[in-house]
């Protein structure tokens, strides 16, 4: 690496870190690098990670492997929209993914969870991530069925308003009460040993991460 290149990572790397929590300076300056590793040649586009690429750090990294989740996942961190996630958005992401409180981990399952975007996870969206998580074979039961006991269950315990949705409010009091319902509608944040693994990699040899 050049000393001009390693200078704009630096100075890049300083001011992230004045807007980004949880990372000191030298692991933001790791996460760019490795951001520029897995971008490979598609650097030279001037575009971010896209979600072909960002899959397969979630699926060989964090061992994260449902397309579903995978796609909400990827909403979660490109927060513009534009369909890639900037080198900014990549190390705000990982700071909440990886080192969040349980206050940020809230809102960032609750706005996965949220599929369209309304304030709210609705008994739709609710049935379609609990399917799309729970039916993996086929039985003799009709498994819609299970699904909606499920659904109605969630709707109990969640709904403090009792408007038949979950808001964030509700999803919150809930959690507070309750931390373990956090993931209540499939796993959207990396398991602890991951972690570990993730982060001896990037902030020790951030250019062997495949």
């Amino acid at each position: 690496m050049s000393a001009m290149r390693r200078k704009l990572i630096q100075n890049l790397a300083n001011n992230m870190c004045k807007q980004v929590k949880h990372f000191n300076t030298v692991e933001v300056e790791c996460l760019i690098r490795l951001f520029n590793a897995l971008l490979g040649e598609q650097r030279k586009v001037g575009h971010g990670l896209d979600r072909l690429n960002f899959r397969h750090i979630l699926h060989n990294t964090f061992d994260m492997t449902d397309r579903v989740r995978t796609e909400l996942l990827f909403r979660a961190f490109d927060k513009d929209n534009d369909s890639y996630i900037s080198v900014k958005e990549w190390v705000e992401g990982l700071s909440l993914f990886l080192r969040g409180t349980l206050e940020e981990k809230i809102k960032y399952c609750f706005d996965v969870y949220d599929l369209n975007g309304d304030g709210y996870i609705s008994r739709e969206e609710m049935f379609h991530m609990l399917k799309d998580s729970l039916i993996r074979q086929p039985t003799e039961e009709d498994p819609d069925e299970g699904v909606k006991d499920l659904v109605d269950i969630a709707v109990k315990k969640m709904d403090y308003d009792h408007d038949g949705k979950v808001s964030f409010a509700d999803f919150k009091s809930t959690v507070r009460e309750e931390n373990l319902l956090l993931e209540a509608f499939g796993n959207c944040l990396p398991h602890l040993k991951r972690i570990q693994s993730f982060e001896q990699q990037a902030f020790q040899e951030p250019q062997e991460l495949h």
